[in-house]
């Protein structure tokens, strides 16, 4: 063991396991040191920076012996960026580490027996699968150690700024992003000209400290039918910078289908309560799904608030499971709680005789609605409001018992008065959908007083991250 003034260097620490939040696990005389960027396998020298009782936190300084599961990165900004914590990994062995992630998290929190557990539903496409991204404007670029090397103080003074992602922790500084292996093209393409037309043209990007500038965000989403939607976000309405900019956009992309702007003069990023302005093209771009068990195919209006699963091809494969779970056979009430935009109800609504979704964001029940009719699906029906005043005996009461729920909570899980609500209703069958195997081991272990656990199926939705969704299966026990 080293010491230096800032810090303790161990040297040759094996990486030995994967841990939550993306980070690895190595330990030294006993004690576990959570580290970043590196693969089970590794052989590092790790720098520790913060030393608690029980654990430490370390960053690895120097690669000894590179792991077998490694692979080579398709980011030039991994380690700094923070989005894709697991892209040296390799695929198998990253969703290796994710279904033990969803196993140990229900045993340990939930005391589940998870013998009914499948094998985890990897991703097909394991780059450029998200059909949503939102860049932000900063006249506070991050530089890293090379560039700072590479550079002079003057230069970065100079420097307009950086279109691209939040650096991890700091709210004020933005990372420059050159390419990025998440969207597919044009996306990089449209970003790097919106930042160099800016440029060129001397628009100030925002300054969040002090609330100056003109660029915000950019949000660019697409679908798997090939439409896109472009939507520029200002600090304020000066609509001679503005208008020869979406031009510009507009001429150099003709594959946009839906250009749009928002004027966000908020201290915060936040647009859900601005209005939008559809400057070319529609005012929403088309996802489609195929029907469970069918050839119809759904078709979804997404607007520039619209909650979808951002891995298109990855959702299908998810709802097909709580299709399948709930096993509809066309005479079933079935309750959808956290509907968001109705995209589960909508792919349950041809096998059963009616679905009741509940959803707290009336923007998005908003859009439940105007999705079932764009379907022609009448036996729908959409309710907003909080879900503990929502679901109450009354509401059954009135719109009869469910024989299937399908929960899909955020990720702090369900709250109690909901759990308390779904035992004394006492549906035959509940199938719960998680971003957080932690909160549904939780919830499950609440319910387990008259549910048992029939299936249990992770599917992974974010190839290189840490996180994973989970769908269980619970009987209502005889």
């Amino acid at each position: 063991m080293r010491k230096t003034k800032q810090a303790i260097i161990y040297p040759d620490v094996e990486i030995t396991d994967a841990a939550a939040e993306g980070m690895s696990i190595a330990k030294v005389d006993g004690m576990v040191i959570f580290v970043p960027f590196v693969v089970p396998g590794d052989v590092v020298d790790i720098k520790v920076f913060k030393k608690k009782k029980n654990y430490a936190e370390g960053r690895a300084v120097a690669l000894k012996q590179p792991s077998p599961k490694r692979v080579p990165l398709q980011c030039p900004h991994f380690g700094v960026c923070g989005g894709c914590k697991w892209q040296n990994m390799n695929y198998q062995d990253q969703i290796v580490y994710k279904q033990k992630q969803v196993k140990d998290n229900l045993e340990r929190l939930g005391g589940i027996d998870t013998s009914s557990m499948r094998d985890i539903c990897g991703s097909e496409n394991i780059y450029y699968y998200r059909n949503k991204l939102e860049y932000t404007f900063s006249c506070k670029r991050w530089y890293t150690d090379e560039e700072i090397a590479s550079t002079t103080p003057e230069q970065r003074m100079a420097d307009p700024g950086a279109l691209g992602f939040h650096i991890p922790t700091l709210f004020d500084k933005v990372l420059g992003i050159e390419h990025c292996a998440l969207q597919a093209d044009p996306s990089n393409a449209i970003r790097l000209s919106v930042r160099d037309y800016a440029i060129a043209h001397q628009l100030p990007f925002y300054d969040i400290r002090n609330h100056t500038g003109f660029l915000r965000n950019i949000v660019i989403r697409n679908s798997s039918i090939g439409e896109w939607m472009v939507v520029v976000i200002v600090a304020e309405d000066k609509q001679a910078w503005l208008i020869p900019l979406l031009d510009f956009i507009s001429e150099q992309f003709p594959q946009i289908t839906s250009l749009q702007y928002i004027i966000n003069v908020k201290l915060n990023d936040s647009y859900t309560d601005l209005d939008v302005v559809t400057y070319r093209g529609k005012d929403h771009i088309v996802e489609e799904m195929k029907e469970y068990q069918g050839e119809k195919k759904l078709r979804f209006k997404i607007n520039p608030k619209s909650f979808f699963q951002t891995n298109s091809a990855q959702a299908q494969r998810l709802y097909s499971f709580v299709a399948e779970f709930a096993d509809l056979k066309g005479d079933e009430t079935v309750y959808d709680l956290y509907t968001g935009t109705g995209t589960i109800a909508l792919f349950l609504a041809g096998n059963c005789k009616r679905v009741i979704g509940i959803e707290y964001v009336e923007e998005a029940i908003a859009d439940a609605k105007i999705n079932a009719q764009y379907n022609g699906f009448d036996n729908t029906e959409f309710y907003a409001g909080d879900m503990a005043k929502v679901l109450t005996s009354e509401f059954i009461a009135l719109h009869g018992r469910p024989d299937v729920v399908i929960t899909d909570p955020p990720r702090a899980g369900m709250h109690e008065k909901v759990v308390e609500q779904l035992l004394a209703t006492e549906s035959p069958k509940i199938v719960y959908v998680s971003c957080n195997p932690a909160t549904q081991a939780r919830d499950l272990k609440l319910l387990s007083d008259k549910y048992e656990v029939a299936k249990i199926q992770p599917v992974d939705m974010f190839p290189h991250t840490q996180h994973v969704e989970n769908v269980v299966e619970l009987r209502l026990k005889k």
